[in-house]
């Protein structure tokens, strides 16, 4: 078979704790993204989102890069990746400059924002991403598009995602083992929300909760604009090892019980149900109740979103979510999830699953993708963006006539 040499190829590589998922995705006339190509393997290597082992990373992602090369039938070269872990924080900065031509200008524009990133970062800490939040004209808040309007001083509020940068080193590292260039590192509380939510939702107020094999990664957006990202170092791996150690099985079988019958509310567990359990060792197979894997698996979610409510009460930002919660990540897939976060942050709750791209069915459906969507998203925007750290863009449909429009009217 003939391998595509296409630059309307694009490759998002989200490389998480519990599986790596290599994307590729084709830029198409009619400005929409292709999913042509996916390639997963189980993540060896990482703990919690961070590299610990280098060789066994390397492994993983070459596998999940391969596969996605033969279905895509191309030759990746270079990737827009992920990266994730409780070293990932964020914080809000403010720049200001004079407007010399008394109209902004693109180079107003640039000069505030490089001033609001000039601010004091730990040496053991990088800047990943800049977000403006909004612009202010003398005075005159809440301003997305200040090119072309006249005025004395412009300042910028932004929004500064940092990560450590040993933990960004390391990624590096492992993408470039595998022959691989690195087109831009995204954190993980930001790449899933462009591929499942709304703008509409971002307007209104919305928490994007991504739920992952080693971290729960947390963003909220108000006012069209993300206001708050954090990460929670609890997440699917935890609730496999309380099920290892409850009922006295292998991790490896933990994790498949979890998958296959595991509920996070024990009155959606029918009583009368019973499922098959390995035991450790050459014992025999035992026999329990749905019901009593459901008394294991739910507390452990019920204690994720309680912190992730009171992470949310610590943001100042609660009141300004009138769009709810959406749940997203392979771990946001148990039966009974969405009815206990209701019962938790008592406000409508969703499942966010890929949109804004065509292709493979098995993506749009399932949360698990939803970072590499939104990494081939981003991908997309970057192709127009000079300064791809400084995007704010949104997973619309359109999104390549959007995203020229927009560069021109903000950036």
């Amino acid at each position: 078979m003939a391998r595509r040499n296409d630059k309307n190829l694009l490759v998002g590589l989200d490389i998480g704790t519990s599986k790596i998922a290599c994307l590729v995705g084709e830029l198409k006339d009619d400005d929409q993204i292709e999913i042509i190509g996916i390639g997963t393997s189980p993540s060896r290597g990482l703990k919690k989102g961070v590299v610990v082992d280098i060789e066994s990373t390397v492994t993983s992602i070459q596998r999940a890069v391969e596969a996605a090369e033969a279905m895509a039938g191309c030759d990746i070269h270079s990737v827009h990746a992920g990266i994730a872990g409780n070293h990932i924080s964020s914080r809000p900065s403010n720049g200001s400059t004079p407007i010399k031509e008394r109209e902004v200008n693109q180079a107003d524009v640039d000069r505030v924002l490089d001033n609001a990133r000039a601010v004091a970062i730990p040496a053991d800490q990088q800047m990943l991403h800049l977000v403006p939040q909004e612009f202010i004209i003398d005075g005159q808040e809440g301003i997305r598009q200040p090119i072309g309007m006249c005025g004395v001083r412009l300042e910028a509020r932004v929004l500064i995602v940092t990560g450590a940068v040993s933990a960004a080193q390391n990624i590096r590292k492992c993408i470039g083992r595998c022959g691989l260039e690195v087109d831009y590192l995204m954190p993980a509380p930001l790449s899933a929300s462009y591929s499942v939510l709304g703008e509409d939702e971002q307007e209104l107020g919305v928490c994007l909760v991504d739920i992952g094999g080693g971290t729960t990664d947390i963003a909220v957006f108000a006012d069209g604009a993300i206001r708050h990202t954090a990460v929670i170092p609890i997440a699917g791996d935890q609730v496999t090892n309380d099920i290892a150690l409850a009922l006295r099985t292998p991790t490896q079988h933990a994790e498949q019980i979890k998958i296959q019958h595991a509920c996070a509310l024990t009155q959606l567990a029918g009583g009368a149900d019973n499922i098959e359990v390995p035991s450790i060792g050459d014992r025999p197979l035992r026999r329990l109740s749905r019901q009593t894997l459901a008394e294991v698996v739910g507390p452990r979610y019920e204690e994720l979103l309680d912190l992730v409510r009171k992470d949310l009460d610590r943001s100042g930002f609660k009141e300004l979510v009138a769009g709810g919660v959406v749940l997203t990540g392979g771990s946001a897939k148990m039966q009974g999830l969405i009815e206990l976060a209701e019962e938790v942050f008592h406000m409508p709750v969703r499942l966010g699953v890929p949109r804004y791209v065509i292709g493979m069915d098995e993506v749009m459906r399932d949360p698990v993708y939803a970072t590499g969507v939104g990494l081939l998203i981003y991908a997309g925007q970057n192709r127009f963006a000079k300064r791809p750290e400084l995007t704010a863009g949104r997973g619309l449909k359109g999104l390549v006539s959007r995203t020229r429009s927009w560069f021109q009217g903000n950036f």
